[in-house]
């Protein structure tokens, strides 16, 4: 690996460990300032939208991100500005007309959105909404110059950039603890939230433009008819993928729309899915990232045989990993969730709501995990149809299972838990036709092996969690953040030995992977 390598993989785990860190810490003064009152839930709703433009399609590895990168890296630094300065222009003054529409209209998009949310959420909601509204045209350029700086080789300052918007919140927060204490207002409530996010994107904006400044990627006194033929190259790569993007999204619009039957759904949705995502993330780019470049190389050299061992090592390590985190969650739901957010607003009836939330998105990790390994399989070797129809599927399928698990099923109690085994259930089905489909692109995969092999991870981890729960629950209730943290540490530690232990004895964890194998 060379040093060029190193560094960049370095300066990319820095700025996301960071970030990640900082997220934490955000959701938890979150957590303290709001527990899952009617304010936070508000914000969810107010913030889909604007969340759409600035993380999905404006973030990391979104669309602009991705298509700037593939125009700019092989131009030279005065024509790289020329470009992205225009191409930056003209879609900001897109955004700025779709930003006005949502803005007079953020009344009606909420009431779609969250229809059977009460008055006083709604009316909090649509005050958000116009608040964050400015974010939208804050978004293309904040992506556009995520993908610039990436094509220079500057990963740390677009891999921190994130947590801005993070530690804004945080100061936000501690502001109006401050103030009420003093027994004045520092901002009312309802537009904390909005306001923060809204003057963390500002921060943001302002430091890319200085960044892209500095390395000369800001060219105003250029003609602005040249390079037309680059500028479409960007739009063209960022069409598709945005309409991609978009119908992923519509799930999330799916789910809160039947979420919002129930109050406080949003916010314990919002709560267990950080925890889920946080490691997630980290499993996902550390397994998958690495794989896709080799993946692409197999294929052009038409080598299958190789490829497909290659995916197979890394199915079996995607459900070793998740499915240890399946057991883990559902093992220590409660001391997870009351160690990361109980204090201040959030009380243990929220502890007890985000706890079944926690242990229901746990149900549907090794099927997120896998899902996101086969689709990027697809992408690498160039077989985009099949997950872009299953795209269109899995919204159906999901108001389907939404329906059944939630209107359906009510004398079950299944409620907000319903909507995430809804995600799990269509998660797993395309997950099946994606394998079952390998073998028409030459990729034929031992199926009863896996098969075998996975039933054997999932024994070892009901083992493991039977055998901890035992362990640990006479331990009795602690009061400090310091003891749960070290019981904590323990019980992952004692977790994690016993499983290792299983798997191996099983002879189902490949720990140790020689060089050859990948």
């Amino acid at each position: 690996m060379n040093s060029y390598f190193k560094n960049n993989v370095f300066s990319i785990s820095l700025g996301t460990g960071l970030s990640k860190l900082v997220g934490f810490t955000r959701e938890a003064f979150i957590a303290a300032a709001f527990g899952i009152g009617i304010t936070y839930d508000a914000f969810n709703y107010a913030y889909i939208i604007p969340s759409f433009f600035l993380i999905i399609i404006g973030g990391i590895n979104g669309p602009f991100h991705n298509a700037v990168v593939a125009v700019l890296t092989p131009i030279k630094n005065r024509d790289s500005g020329v470009v992205l300065t225009q191409v930056s222009i003209k879609l900001t003054l897109i955004l700025i007309l779709l930003g006005l529409f949502i803005y007079f209209n953020a009344s009606l998009l909420i009431n779609l959105i969250g229809p059977n949310l009460s008055n006083e959420a709604k009316s909090i909601s649509t005050f958000q909404l116009r608040i964050l509204t400015p974010c939208i045209p804050l978004s293309g350029f904040i992506g556009l110059s995520f993908g610039a700086l990436n094509s220079r080789n500057k990963f740390l300052i677009s891999s921190i950039s994130p947590a801005i918007i993070s530690v804004t919140i945080i100061f936000f927060i501690l502001l109006s603890w401050i103030s009420s204490k003093n027994n004045t207002t520092f901002l009312p409530s309802s537009a904390l939230l909005a306001s923060a996010t809204l003057f963390g994107t500002l921060i943001q904006f302002f430091i890319q433009i200085w960044v892209i400044n500095k390395i000369g990627l800001l060219r105003f006194n250029s003609n602005f008819d040249s390079f037309i033929k680059e500028e479409k190259r960007i739009l063209n790569l960022i069409l598709p993928a945005c309409i991609s993007s978009g119908l992923g999204q519509i799930n999330v619009y799916v789910d809160m729309f039947f979420a919002s039957s129930f109050q406080g759904a949003a916010s314990g949705l919002a709560y267990g899915n950080f925890l889920i995502q946080a490691p997630l993330g980290i499993l996902s780019n550390s397994l998958i990232l690495p794989l896709l470049t080799k993946f692409s190389k197999l294929k052009s050299d038409k080598n299958y045989v190789k490829l497909g061992n290659n995916l197979t090592i890394a199915i079996e390590y995607c459900f070793l990993t998740t499915i240890f985190l399946t057991a883990f969650f559902i093992t220590f739901n409660n001391q997870i969730v009351q160690l990361a957010f109980q204090r201040g607003a959030f009380d243990f009836k929220a502890v007890n709501e985000v706890r079944k939330i926690l242990i229901a998105y746990s149900v549907g990790v090794p099927f997120y995990l896998y899902r996101d390994l086969l689709v990027r399989t697809y992408y690498s070797i160039e077989k985009t149809k099949l997950p872009f129809k299953l795209s269109l599927l899995g919204i159906l399928a999901n108001i389907f299972f939404d329906w059944i698990l939630i209107r359906v099923l009510t004398p079950y109690n299944l409620e907000i838990e319903g909507i995430i085994l809804s995600s799990a259930a269509v998660n797993f089905i395309i997950c099946c036709i994606l394998s079952i489909n390998l073998k028409n692109n030459n990729l034929r995969l031992p199926f009863s092996l896996l098969f075998v092999k996975i039933l054997l991870i999932s024994l070892s981890a009901t083992i493991t969690g039977y055998t901890c729960f035992s362990i640990f629950q006479t331990v009795p209730q602690l009061n400090t953040f310091i003891e749960k943290l070290f019981v904590l540490m323990l019980e992952s530690l004692t977790f994690f030995i016993i499983y290792f232990l299983i798997t191996k004895f099983l002879k189902v964890n490949k720990f140790k992977v020689s060089k050859k194998e990948i």
